[in-house]
């Protein structure tokens, strides 16, 4: 019993309504617009799930990360959003697999779960930047090849992704942040796709509960960078 309390007390309150309202956005939003794509469905869940323990600094989401990128490269593929697909199966993916093996073998000495942020230098914000560009730019004309649906927003979708995967990797407290401003463009990219076909409101849904957990990541990481710098100072 004690066990079990211990492990429902690893979220906070927050963190479990913050978890479950997105759940159950994710359910009813899937049963009145669609209730058929259940590739769609299970995406989201493992999504929301990854997340939430992203915001714990748990190397159970990026291993979570690596399977949502499947099944979300399953949906893009339906829709003609050949840079989803591209992005997050032939880059996000084996990023998150080197990601799940970087934060492992970082773990923090808090002795919980977690894992230790690492502070980057200048230096390698710029050569973060230079690879994003050059990622980016590549990456627009093998979409417009393809004739990917909303080509700029796709691209734009390229950068941030790639940006937020680096970080993940790096283990910057800013990844839930660039995360974010990817979920800003994917929540535009489905919501064009959700006009076409309401099927696709789950996923314009779910990647509105995306944003907020990575809002919330990023305010949970500030946190754990400040308490892990105290424990390292003792």
């Amino acid at each position: 019993m004690k066990a079990l309390l211990y492990k429902l007390r690893y979220f906070t309150i927050f963190e479990w309504c913050l978890w479950g309202g997105s759940l159950l956005a994710i359910f009813l939003s899937f049963f009145i617009f669609d209730g058929a794509n259940y590739i769609a469905l299970i995406a989201s869940v493992i999504g929301a799930t990854s997340l939430i323990f992203a915001a714990k600094g748990n190397f159970i989401s990026p291993a979570l990360m690596i399977i949502f990128c499947l099944f979300y490269g399953i949906i893009s593929y339906e829709f003609s959003y050949y840079g989803e697909l591209i992005t997050y199966v032939g880059m996000a993916l084996p990023m998150s697999v080197v990601a799940l093996v970087e934060w492992l073998k970082n773990p923090s000495s808090s002795g919980i779960a977690e894992v230790k942020v690492n502070k980057m230098q200048p230096r390698e914000w710029l050569l973060m930047a230079l690879l994003t560009l050059i990622v980016t730019v590549a990456f627009y004309f093998i979409l417009r090849a393809f004739s990917t649906a909303n080509l700029l927003f796709s691209t734009i979708s390229v950068a941030t992704s790639f940006a937020a995967a680096y970080l993940t990797f790096r283990r910057s407290v800013f990844f839930p942040l660039f995360y974010a401003s990817n979920d800003l463009v994917l929540i535009i990219l489905w919501t064009l796709a959700s006009i076409e076909n309401r099927r696709y409101v789950c996923v314009a849904v779910c990647f509105i509960c995306f944003f907020l957990s990575d809002i919330y990541g990023f305010i949970s990481w500030l946190r754990m960078e400040k308490r892990q710098a105290k424990v390292s100072q003792r």
